[in-house]
């Protein structure tokens, strides 16, 4: 009979240990402000649900991208390591590269050796779902089901309308939803709202196994589209900040359907959830404000890499909690991972860090003493609070960012040993990285100096926000 009682036990356990597993769902918004939330200020924005998971758990307010473009940026947090590693330096948008690159139009994408969030989960017993944007790659050898996912639904390029195309349409082919592999359906309702509904579906299919659900909205990329009814709920706005308001309510409203729905099933208390943006947002695009961040999406400044951020996990987090160090989207792998029962020493030459032992007061040392970020010539590191910038156009500047989060005391000057120490130490780890696999054409470097410089000071962003805002 002990052969018997001990075999058992072991399914017993192991069929606990499966229920106990949490579901995770990461919500991923795209081109958001950092200010454009309510729980980061904004009085213009409604965001009533993501307010709600704000105060249900943690919020991170140095939460960091591993790029300021969207692809580079994806392809950091879904392999918990720098893209530059393996040469996803640049983002990649077909008939914008250097045609010296290695890699053109279809081909740029997500190298096949890189393992993904899915993959990882998948073998820990995890159901894994990706909605929305991929921007990993348009080939089929790089579709979301070829890396880990079980469900898609969704587009694989960077960005498209929020509304169904005709079926005439000659889009291409990485702007047209598809459903599962090489099913191309467009929706019939706003697509921030189909996203939602898909979540939904599968929440409802998988609540009595573990999943993962990657849920990329495309919201609030251009083109600016908003429905009628969300549009009338912003009488006082105009222009592209009216637009955007009404984008962000319609992804809040899906946000807080998924999160509706998990608490119907009573799922809510085990269940991870994330929420962040993919880069800073780009106000001449969309009328996106990262106040008092100075900078905007495609640049090193704050504005650009650091964004709204939160975790929550009823059963492991307090609520209200408010964590001050740096992270970065890089960690969710290895903190996913861990949750899920997985050994973070399993996990491939990672440099991502498994944030819950650091949330729970466990450990109190920062998470990362350094962070970097690098495009072409261009490159930021974070040591401590010090931060160096490497520009293309102009000597490099150095912030204390416990004292000047606007960025606007360059303090190189006074502190050469300093610059001269981080320098070097920039260069050594850009030492290890592979050459870019595609590049952007030159020309874009001068927009993305051009840009920055449009919103390199906070207080005349602020003074003159009527007119920035009016397109």
């Amino acid at each position: 009979m002990k052969p018997l009682i001990l075999f058992l036990s072991i399914c017993c356990f192991s069929i606990s240990s499966a229920q106990e597993k949490p579901n995770i769902i990461f919500l991923f918004s795209d081109d958001a402000g950092f200010a454009d939330f309510g729980f980061q200020g904004s009085t213009e924005m409604k965001t009533p649900n993501l307010d709600k998971l704000a105060n249900s758990g943690v919020k991170f307010t140095q939460g960091y991208v591993t790029d300021a473009t969207c692809g580079p940026s994806r392809a950091g947090l879904i392999t918990g390591k720098y893209q530059q590693r393996f040469g996803y330096e640049e983002i990649n948008v077909p008939g914008y590269m250097s045609e010296n690159s290695k890699f053109l139009a279809d081909d740029m994408g997500l190298p096949l050796d890189q393992l993904t969030i899915g993959d990882y989960l998948k073998k820990l017993g995890y159901n894994t779902a990706m909605y929305g944007k991929w921007h990993l790659g348009n080939a089929d050898r790089f579709h979301p089901m070829n890396r880990g996912f079980d469900e898609f639904y969704g587009f694989r390029g960077g960005a498209r309308s929020y509304f169904g195309y005709d079926v005439a349409s000659t889009a291409h082919h990485d702007t047209k939803m598809e459903r599962g592999f090489g099913n191309f359906e467009e929706p019939q309702e706003y697509v921030t709202d189909a996203l939602a509904n898909e979540a939904i579906s599968f929440i409802e299919k998988n609540k009595k196994n573990p999943f993962f659900i990657y849920l990329a909205f495309n919201a609030v990329h251009t083109p600016m589209e908003a429905t009628k009814e969300d549009l009338n709920q912003f009488p006082n706005l105009t222009g592209k900040r009216k637009e955007l308001a009404a984008m962000t309510l319609a992804l809040d409203r899906a946000c807080g359907r998924v999160l509706d729905k998990l608490k119907q099933l009573g799922l809510d208390k085990n269940t991870i959830i994330v929420f962040s943006n993919d880069n800073g947002g780009p106000t001449d695009k969309n009328a996106s404000l990262n106040l008092p961040l100075s900078g905007t999406k495609s640049n090193h400044l704050e504005g650009g890499i650091r964004v709204p951020f939160l975790m929550s996990w009823p059963k492991h987090i307090q609520p209200k909690t408010t964590y001050t160090f740096p992270i970065s989207t890089m960690d969710l792998l290895p903190t996913f991972y861990a949750a899920g029962g997985g050994n973070t020493k399993d996990l491939q030459e990672i440099d991502g860090i498994n944030l819950m032992p650091y949330i729970s007061g466990e450990i109190k040392e920062r998470p990362h003493q350094t962070l970097f970020w690098k495009k072409e010539v261009r490159l930021a590191f974070r040591e401590g609070d010090w931060k160096l910038i490497r520009f293309a156009d102009r000597p490099a500047e150095l912030y204390d960012l416990s004292k000047d989060i606007t960025e606007q005391d360059d303090l190189a000057a006074t502190n050469p040993e300093r610059v001269k120490s981080m320098f070097k130490k920039m260069f050594e780890w850009e030492s290890t990285l592979e050459r870019p696999l595609w590049m952007l054409k030159r020309s874009f470097e001068n927009y993305d100096i051009e840009r920055m410089d449009r919103y390199r000071t906070p207080a005349l962003i602020q003074k003159e926000r009527p007119n920035l805002l009016k397109y």
